[in-house]
């Protein structure tokens, strides 16, 4: 499963986001926020790591830089979250670090930008190259 996520800085790219998905048929959870409505990315951020660890699905979260996002992910152990701002940097994140949430700067890259982000980064499985498996598998035992 594939959940959503944004704060208040990032919820209208959500919103493109999660539109274009359901016209792609793809199956996702919106876990929030649901208004522009000035709340903390914590909670959000919280809530989709919480949900990829227990269904071991993949997440998708939206705030102003995806810094604090990823910062509050990558606390939930398992969780790989990468700022991503670009399809290479999305690409790699997924073939190379096995990244299982993309946290999307919705102040820094367009709506339309972030769609082909997001593709890039669903469409790319982890690479299973040695030298990456062994990275991997050294940050799970922090």
């Amino acid at each position: 499963m594939l959940y959503l996520a944004a704060d208040h800085a990032g919820f209208e790219q959500k919103e493109f986001v999660a539109h274009k998905l359901a016209i792609d048929g793809v199956a996702f959870e919106d876990l929030g926020t649901f208004s522009k409505e000035m709340d903390d990315y914590p909670v959000h951020a919280r809530r989709v790591a919480k949900e990829v660890i227990k269904h071991g699905g993949t997440g998708l979260l939206f705030c102003g830089t995806g810094v604090g996002m990823s910062i509050v992910a990558n606390r939930t152990k398992g969780i790989r979250a990468a700022v991503v701002w670009n399809e290479e940097v999305a690409q790699r994140s997924r073939d190379e670090d096995d990244a299982n949430i993309a946290c999307l700067p919705a102040r820094l890259v367009s709506n339309e930008t972030a769609w082909e982000i997001v593709r890039m980064f669903l469409a790319t499985t982890f690479g299973h190259e040695e030298r990456y498996k062994r990275r991997v598998k050294e940050i799970d035992r922090i």
